[in-house]
């Protein structure tokens, strides 16, 4: 019984990185605007990291 518990949370886990992904897609796509791309990706790079 716990190998099917522990199993099922890795399971879980690995998912995050799927539910993370719009946020570093419109991060990277902000962060093409020269000059002020880096600053205006703050918040959706704390996003990602929220979720991770």
């Amino acid at each position: 019984m716990k190998w099917i518990l522990i199993s099922m949370l890795c399971i879980f886990a690995s998912g995050c990185g799927v539910v993370a992904a719009p946020c570093r897609i419109a991060s990277a796509a902000i962060k093409i605007v020269p000059v002020v791309g880096d600053v205006a990706a703050a918040p959706t790079d704390a996003c990602a990291e929220v979720i991770d």
